[in-house]
């Protein structure tokens, strides 16, 4: 089984070495021929937290609801990228008593490259707590923002795809880091429709 492995430490430590995930990314995939990843990573947030955008982030066309106050345009086109595509990805998770482990593949070379880049670009923004403020991020991510220091990430794309491995000693984010992880889980299955469900049951 090919193996890369692009992140492995806890908390600051890690960000050096994140800052070479990005050039590394899709050499690494071109190498390993993967099939893909996807952990949409789930970055969901604003709709509850008054981010919907007066309904524009509906807009299926255009999707300004993956713009963001901090994010790049780079960023946001990563998520559009995904969300075009979701029927590509498979996603499997297994909770762990201190955290979760998911295996996300896609089909489709370019979409994984994307999502190769979006999760080393969002585990790296979590511990240096720079919140891109995506319009439609799900309020989960906002403990991971504030004690994102308490977290061990281990990324690592094989042939199966990219495997997370996220735990924590901190009970709550324990708690996030699974129910982020099965948000994750049903946007990679139903796309924007788990998205627009998500909002409407935040009172958008």
């Amino acid at each position: 089984m090919a193996m890369f492995t692009l992140l492995r430490g806890t908390g600051r430590k890690t960000i050096a070495a994140l800052g070479l995930v990005s050039v590394l990314a899709v050499g690494a995939l071109v190498y390993l021929r993967a099939p893909a990843l996807a952990q949409m990573a789930g970055h969901m947030h604003g709709g509850m937290h008054g981010h919907g955008m007066g309904g524009s982030g509906h807009d299926e066309a255009n999707m300004p609801g993956l713009r963001g106050e901090n994010a790049s345009p780079e960023e946001s086109a990563e998520l559009a990228v995904m969300f075009r595509n979701f029927n590509t990805f498979t996603r499997e998770v297994t909770n762990l008593p201190n955290g979760i482990r998911s295996v996300t593949r896609s089909s489709d070379p370019e979409v994984m490259a994307a999502l190769v880049s979006h999760v080393a670009g969002m585990i790296s923004r979590v511990q240096s707590g720079d919140d891109p403020k995506i319009f439609i991020q799900s309020p989960t991510l906002d403990i991971f923002f504030e004690r994102g220091e308490g977290i061990t990430s281990d990324i690592t794309v094989t042939d199966e795809g990219i495997v997370v491995v996220r735990t924590s000693t901190d009970p709550e984010v324990v708690a996030a880091l699974q129910l982020h992880a099965a948000e994750v889980s049903d946007m990679a299955a139903r796309g924007m429709q788990a998205v627009h469900e998500m909002m409407m049951q935040g009172g958008n």
